[in-house]
């Protein structure tokens, strides 16, 4: 996606529907909560739902699912459902995926390196914000 000044302050270009901005609902799929711990975890193998619900941790059964759904709709996750007894579906990422969890690793990367510096940001701003409450 690309964005120049001009656009990025046209009011209200990221409020328009599907139809006219399909790629925000594409960024809001892979930045969702779920949408990018699904991704990472998808970058090291293929998993099986029950699987990658315990390496997630606190998703119900429906977000996951859903979530699942989302990302194949959009070809970043290919399901592959075996017909076996009792039935077998894995998931992995296809290459599209493989590169947008790239991206969003190395997003999750960085907020690690930088959490101390943003955490000394969040104090500053909230003693700025109470000294400012109290005068």
């Amino acid at each position: 996606m690309t964005v120049s000044s001009a656009e990025s302050t046209v009011p209200g270009r990221y409020t328009v529907g599907e139809q006219m901005c399909p790629h925000r609902l594409v960024v809001e799929h892979v930045t969702s909560r779920w949408g990018v711990l699904v991704l990472i975890e998808l970058l090291d193998r293929p998993y099986r739902f029950s699987e990658l619900r315990r390496a997630i941790g606190r998703v119900s059964e429906k977000m996951l699912a859903q979530t699942l759904q989302t990302l194949e709709r959009d070809g970043l996750i290919h399901r592959d459902a075996k017909p076996v007894i009792p039935p077998r579906v894995d998931y992995s990422l296809t290459g599209l995926g493989r590169e947008a969890a790239e991206q969003v690793r190395a997003l999750a990367l960085w907020t690690e390196r930088r959490m101390d510096e943003v955490q000394k940001a969040r104090e500053a701003y909230d003693a700025r914000k109470g000294a400012a409450e109290l005068g």
